[in-house]
Parts: structure tokens; sequence; C-alpha cells
């Protein structure tokens, strides 16, 4: 079966690959199409879709959102397909049916590394990295790796994070792969983590992961879109993709922030997941076009 009879293949499909030819996967990460990391623009948008292995599958109102794997890989085919995507973020699972499917020619392709912190589990805090590793990442030739560090001062998990994910920054840029970032300063409250996204936490928390590993040759942040940005983005010189978040409220406030963000030197596109891929109207397509203008459209 060619890589274009591929596209398109539903779950049972995608399945009965899995059974009959499980090494199939390794053989189409090796002969993989690949790109540069960025255009001639120097900018990116990536869809994520790395939230279901934490076990976050809301999206607004609907707590089952991402439930449906076969769902999911429509949505994700359909942004994939459209010009001015330049690549996914997921888990090994889902990037491996994405590259089944045929896919991920000539995109971008980001690992993400630690899920191991558990939405809404007492461990949350302790984020193991249980996805890929800095090794399969170069091994299979993806672009990069991707790692969330909530730094939460007042929770002793915090310092195995932040190790574990200073040493997949040194581990990364020794393969000469991009680390993605995530950094967050968090607490719990009432029993549940949340992420503070006032600036000077977010400046904080930019500090923090500015500085993890022995290297930063490598390093991108991965930042939420918190007010008074501009001063924000002043506190690194490395390379930002703004992350989307759990979509709340109108689209079009979302869009019209991200507009007014993609200027800063620093911001260098988006990576956002259930934004686009779940939008109110279910128009996949039509919201992602509106994120590639914002991102390839000039905004600089």
């Amino acid at each position: 079966m060619t890589t274009s009879e591929r596209v398109g293949l539903g779950p049972a499909q995608i399945t009965d690959l899995r059974v009959t030819d499980p090494g199939l996967v390794a053989r189409m990460w090796a002969g993989r199409r690949r790109r540069p990391l960025v255009g001639e623009d120097g900018r990116m948008l990536v869809v994520a879709a790395d939230h279901p292995a934490r076990g976050a599958l809301g999206v607004r109102g609907d707590a089952m959102a991402m439930g449906s794997r076969s769902d999911l890989l429509d949505r994700l085919a359909t942004a994939l397909s459209r010009p001015g995507v330049d690549g996914v973020l997921g888990t090994p699972d889902v990037l491996d049916d994405l590259l089944l499917m045929g896919a991920l020619d000539d995109k971008v392709v980001i690992g993400s590394m630690n899920r191991g912190g558990l939405q809404g589990s007492v461990f949350e805090l302790d984020d193991r990295f249980t996805g890929y590793t800095a090794d399969e990442i170069a091994a299979r030739g993806l672009d990069g790796g991707k790692m969330l560090t909530r730094i939460a001062l007042d929770d002793p998990g915090t310092v195995a994070t932040l190790e574990a994910s200073a040493q997949a920054v040194t581990e990364l840029a020794r393969h000469e792969v991009m680390a993605m970032v995530e950094p967050f300063l968090s607490r719990r409250r009432d029993g549940k983590v949340e992420n503070l996204l006032d600036p000077d936490s977010t400046i904080r928390s930019i500090h923090v992961a500015s500085g993890l590993g022995a290297s930063s040759a490598y390093t991108w942040l991965k930042l939420p879109v918190v007010d008074d940005l501009e001063r924000v983005m002043d506190a690194t010189t490395m390379p930002t993709l703004l992350l989307g978040g759990d979509p709340k409220g109108d689209p079009q406030d979302s869009y019209d922030a991200w507009g007014r963000s993609l200027g800063l030197p620093s911001v260098r596109g988006l990576v956002v997941g259930r934004a686009l891929l779940y939008p109110p109207d279910g128009d996949v397509g039509a919201a992602v076009d509106i994120a590639a203008g914002l991102v390839h459209g000039g905004a600089r």
C-alpha cells in the first residue's frame, strides 16, 4: 500500500496494519519526507493533539469531547491538509496513527515527552516522562520534543519535573533537535492544579524554563497569551510559540489576541489544539485557515 493509498484510512484499517505489520511504523518513520523546521518567513503553525494521553479530554462543556479516536484523527487530518499548517504535536500513539494514514510527510512533527501528570490526580505535578525519549525522537526523525514544565513552589513533585526537563533539554540539544519547553507557575487550589496566568508569574516561569539544560541552543518556549505580553516576552530571547489553551468564549477573541501577539519579535507562531480542532461551529478547516492567515499572513 502506497502512502497516497493510506491517506484517509479509518481506525479499522489502522488496527489491521498494527496487527499484521507492526514493523511498518518504523519503516514509515524512516521513509518520511521531512522539511525544514521553519520556512522562509521563520514562522510556524503547529496543531497540538497530546491532551488525551494526560487524561484531558474536555473541550468547553463536553468532558469527553476528545474521547473518540476516529473523530480526533478525522479532525487532525483536516487540519494537516490545510495550507499554512506546518505540523503537529502529539504522543506516539497519535503520531503513529497519523503516520500510517500518510499524513506526516513534509510536516514538522513534535513528540510529547511527559504525560505522567494526569489531570486531576494527586501526583499531577510530579509530571513523569512517559512518552517520547530524546533518543527515540532523534532515531525516528522527529523534529522536536515538547515537555510540560509546571512549577509549584509548594509541591515537592516540581523538582523531579524540573530535573527531568533539564535532562531532556540537554539530550535533545546533543541530538541537535528542538526542545519545546512549556512552563507555568502553578498551584493547588481546593485540590485542583491551576496555572497562574498573570504577567509576573509567566515571566518567572520563563526565566526558570530558559535556564534548564546544559545548552539553550535548541530551546524554544511554548507560552500562554497573557496580559502585558510585550513586557512578558521581553523576558526571553528564546523563539516562542503561543498556545491556545482550553477554548472559552467567542473564538474571535482568541483570534484577535493571537493577531496582536504575533508581531512581537520573540513570537514565531502558534501551537494550538482544541481551539482549532473543536471550534464551536465544527468547521475545523475554517478555524485552521484563520490561524494560518494570522501566522503566515504578514502579522510581523
